[in-house]
């Protein structure tokens, strides 16, 4: 069985800093993309995408935080991490990781049960 499991989420002011890590558990193939999405509480929002990054390393990122966040992925450990900076209210959200992974010939997506982050002061 393969599941994804995250950590790092809490509570920040604003201007502060967390770093979420994902790894991936269970017997797997490969990862093609890793990743990250996020979802605010507030009714109706909807999952948005944050951070990827593929097998190769090439990173691409929303809009709303170039220049704060950083994902990096170490394929040996089968990890996924990101840091965030300067974080804003608005980044408030539930995270979650995503991956891409082959599993006895077989390729889907795959979830983690996502960490909250709250930035407030």
């Amino acid at each position: 069985q393969v599941y994804l499991v995250e950590s790092g989420g809490g509570l920040v002011q604003p201007g502060g800093s967390l770093r979420l890590s994902c790894v991936v558990n269970g017997i797997i193939s490969s990862i093609k993309q890793m990743g990250w999405y996020r979802q605010a509480l507030a009714p109706g929002s909807r999952r948005e995408v944050v951070a990827m990054t593929t097998e190769d390393g090439d990173t691409t990122y929303d809009d709303s935080v170039k220049g704060r966040f950083t994902i990096s992925r170490d394929n040996a450990k089968n990890t996924v991490e990101m840091q965030m900076n300067s974080l804003k209210p608005e980044d408030t959200a539930v995270y979650y990781c995503q991956a891409t992974i082959t599993v006895n010939f077989r390729t889907r997506e795959y979830w983690g049960q996502g960490t909250q982050v709250t930035v407030s002061s």
